[in-house]
């Protein structure tokens, strides 16, 4: 009798349980997807501006999965270019005074103005094929993911707790094991709600980096967003209403099965003394942790990537160590040569751009392109104040309540998501019914795409506020405006900031199509430097698209410099746990 239980037993642990079944069945339907994908992704190009794109609602389900698979190609070269970029960065004061600077450039440059220049040499590489225009989409859509993904990443690295910092000296870890075993665990909830962030930001610009545009010559990739896009040129609403549905669900499904794992899994990464009450959840990651093979074939991919994060190598020690010997201390020679460098190449790009700019347009050009931006930048400022305002308190809400983040996370990322493009008839026929001043009413139009930034991230810092914390203002009975203020406030601002600072350039990023709104016979126009370059940009004068682009950067990187890094530099030395 003991050798037959011992045989039973045996044998469950041989065979494949039913969740097993139901995970592999649902990694064969991915794997048949990718296979049916690969065909036209290795096809032929089409023919110039011949449409690709039906609107037969059974192509849905295809079209989703193409535009599903871009995106998260994008997405895992938005990983890796925030893994190395921000890491530089955050590790080396002389590359950070380069990398936060472009960076904060990169967010404010439109994703149209990307295209513009990198269509070409994307479809150079695979003349004739798909796949060159399929490149040149998935890095439009990398640059609506990768730049808020950064700054969430190079703001954890530098406000990792000073305690922790010195648990990991007394241990001697090497910068390779200090990145891997400290600053990347702390790093993951802020970077998993950006991901989410990005993954909806992707969604919002489908629509242009599905139709791609070089010359007369439109290129057109099969894709929700080429759907949504030949829709609304129809007006056929019904494939519009078909289309956000299959979004939607697409939404639900990507969030249930990866992102609501990944934050239940990250949530032990939490820095706290005491357990949370509200512990995370996931049915998914219940059912994977459930089955026998597929977690079994999980435990050597994890001891094998254990094993790597423990390998003796040396990185540079961060920029706000928090004391450095003698041998350590930057040389000024060294310093002064490399700012030099950089004033160099800077004034040399700056004499280019000049140059180009000066065969096209005069001072008084000039002038009045400053003026439109200082428009614009009013613009940005009241909308993100209305933002935080209204968002903020809202956030820490759903942050520190984990079921209620749990079931708003797919609603928000599908209000992140929605295309703005929609909204321009409504906005342009109330504006023209009403006979509404354009300079106010299509600002709204400008922050709705973008709120969401301050949105996730502030989920993200209040999920990734210490419990213990919590406990100890509770019991003190701090309550009120002074909890907001001594208590949660501080606790989140390193996180808002990131959110602010992605947000506000996203802002910038987004007055090119909110200025300037076009729908069918009619056109309304806001003053303002985004109206400037669409407006440039439909006549292809491209030195005052250069201008305007230019005018925007510098203000961009003038008042980050001014407001947004002084802010950040105050939340890392006052408000650090």
């Amino acid at each position: 009798m003991p050798q037959l239980t011992t045989f039973v037993s045996a044998g469950r642990r041989i065979l494949p349980n039913q969740w097993d079944l139901i995970a592999f069945a649902a990694i064969l339907a991915v794997l048949t997807g990718i296979a049916k994908s690969y065909h036209g992704i290795s096809a032929p190009l089409p023919a110039a501006n011949e449409s690709v794109v039906s609107l037969d609602y059974w192509e849905l389900p295809y079209y989703a999965f193409r535009t599903v698979l871009r995106m998260f190609a994008a997405l895992a070269a938005s990983l890796v270019f925030t893994f190395t970029y921000a890491t530089l960065a955050a590790k080396s004061r002389r590359a950070e005074m380069v990398l936060i600077p472009v960076l904060d450039v990169l967010q404010s440059v439109p994703i149209l103005g990307f295209l513009s220049f990198t269509v070409t040499f994307f479809l150079g590489l695979f003349p004739g094929n798909t796949l060159g225009a399929e490149l040149a989409a998935i890095f439009a859509i990398f640059t609506s993911q990768a730049w808020n993904m950064a700054f969430s990443f190079y703001q954890s690295l530098r406000t990792v707790p000073p305690d922790l910092d010195e648990v990991a000296r007394g241990f001697r870890l090497t910068g390779w094991q200090k990145f891997w075993q400290l600053e990347a665990p702390f790093a993951m909830p802020g970077l998993i709600w950006n991901t989410m962030m990005s993954m909806s930001g992707g969604w919002f610009f489908v629509v242009a980096s599905e139709a791609i545009t070089v010359g007369d010559t439109t290129i057109t990739l099969p894709g929700v967003g080429s759907y949504i896009a030949k829709a609304n040129d129809e007006g056929n609403w019904w494939a519009i209403g078909a289309a956000v549905l299959t979004m939607g669900i697409v939404i639900l499904l990507y969030d249930q099965l990866l992102f609501r794992p990944i934050v239940a899994w990250a949530a032990k990464f939490r820095v706290e003394l005491s357990e949370s009450q509200d512990v995370e959840s996931s049915w998914m990651l219940n059912l994977i942790k459930r089955t026998y093979w597929l977690k079994s074939g999980f435990v050597p991919i994890a001891a094998a990537m254990r094993s790597v994060s423990f390998w003796p190598l040396r990185l540079p020690r961060s920029a706000s160590a928090p004391s450095l010997s003698k041998s350590q201390v930057p040389s000024r020679l060294i310093d002064a040569l490399w700012i030099l460098i950089v004033i160099a190449v800077a004034a040399w790009a700056a004499w280019l751009t000049v140059s180009y700019i000066a065969t096209g347009a005069n001072w008084d050009e000039v002038a009045h392109v400053f003026l439109l931006t200082t428009y614009t930048l009013i613009r940005v400022i009241v909308l993100m104040a209305l933002a935080t305002v209204v968002w903020v308190p809202i956030s820490v809400w759903v942050g520190l309540r984990p079921r209620w983040a749990e079931a708003v996370q797919p609603i928000a990322q599908f209000l992140a998501a929605f295309p703005v493009n929609l909204l321009f008839g409504a906005a342009v026929s109330l504006v023209l019914a009403f006979n509404l001043n354009p300079n106010i009413w299509l600002s709204f139009l400008i922050v709705f795409g973008t709120q969401w930034y301050i949105v996730f991230n502030t989920i993200g810092g209040a999920a990734a506020f210490p419990n213990d914390l919590r406990e100890a203002a509770a019991n003190f009975h701090v309550h009120g405006w002074l909890w907001w203020r001594q208590v949660i406030i501080p606790g989140i601002m390193p996180y808002y900031i990131t959110g602010a600072i992605t947000a506000t350039g996203g802002s910038w990023n987004a007055s090119i199509v909110a200025e300037y709104v076009k729908w069918k016979d009619h056109t309304v126009v806001a003053d303002g430097v985004g109206s400037y370059i669409a407006q440039a940009t439909d006549k292809g004068d491209f030195p005052k698209i250069v201008l305007g682009v230019a005018v925007m950067s510098l203000f961009v990187t003038i008042f980050n410099r001014l407001f947004w890094r002084r802010l950040y530099a105050y939340a890392e030395r006052r408000l650090r746990l």
